[in-house]
């Protein structure tokens, strides 16, 4: 059997991952596993992930956060397996963007056949989600997939982050985040007082999109509070 799937495992126990891991590869998936929640968000941005195993108690990071965070920046299936059976607890995983809560200790067949499901699902969506590039009025063309932007036909240059930090706002529409959040988000650090650096990063932004504050057609600044993105989609 040969799946080709790639699947990142975020577990501490280092018993339980690689049980995980031998019976999945057995089953003809590429692995990655991760110990830490720091360091599964790390093999996350690094590479392209068809599921996600994310133990809940991980140090670094915990499994609520990293459900959140990866959620913000893509639609992969994201299963949380967990010793913890409070309904609390599930509800919450779901909520911030779970697809499959799975508690310990499970069968191995049991997750397999969860696993085949979502992969499925997922694969149908990806095959019937056609649109490559998204355009807006003002002549800004959005290519997620290749991480390529156009205004007015134009090829815009973007820095890394500036790019991570219109990908993060416009996969979001509408959704407000604090400076704090983009902050401790693309760059992966916390947030101090006195840090401008999504301010500039912001300005640079809009610099190059030619879109001024006060009549922003991209992004909006919520005052008090952070950014916004508000781009209206060509239909």
């Amino acid at each position: 059997m040969a799946n080709k799937e790639k699947i990142l495992i975020i577990e501490d126990d280092g018993s339980i991952a690689r049980i995980l891991c031998d019976h999945l590869r057995k089953e003809g998936y590429f692995v990655t596993w991760a110990s830490t929640g720091k360091e599964g968000w790390e093999d996350f941005k690094a590479d392209q992930y068809d599921l996600i195993l994310v133990d809940l108690m991980l140090p670094e990071m915990d499994g609520f956060t990293l459900c959140k965070t990866i959620r913000l920046e893509s639609d992969v299936p994201i299963l949380i397996v967990s010793a913890k059976t409070e309904s609390d607890s599930k509800i919450n995983g779901l909520d911030l963007g779970a697809d499959d809560y799975i508690t310990k200790p499970f069968s191995l067949e049991e997750l397999s056949a969860r696993i085949s499901s979502h992969l499925r699902r997922y694969r149908r969506y990806l095959n019937t989600d056609e649109s490559q590039s998204i355009h807006y009025f003002g002549g800004l063309k959005i290519d997620f997939q290749k991480e390529v932007l156009h205004l007015n036909e134009e090829t815009l240059q973007l820095t890394m982050k500036e790019l991570e930090l219109l990908f993060l706002l416009a996969k979001n529409p509408f959704k407000t985040f604090s400076k704090s959040e983009l902050y401790e988000h693309i760059w992966q650090q916390e947030d101090l007082n006195g840090n401008n650096t999504v301010t500039v990063h912001i300005k640079g932004l809009r610099t190059k999109l030619k879109d001024e504050a006060k009549t922003a057609k991209y992004i909006q600044t919520v005052w008090g509070i952070g950014y916004r993105f508000i781009g209206e989609v060509i239909s």
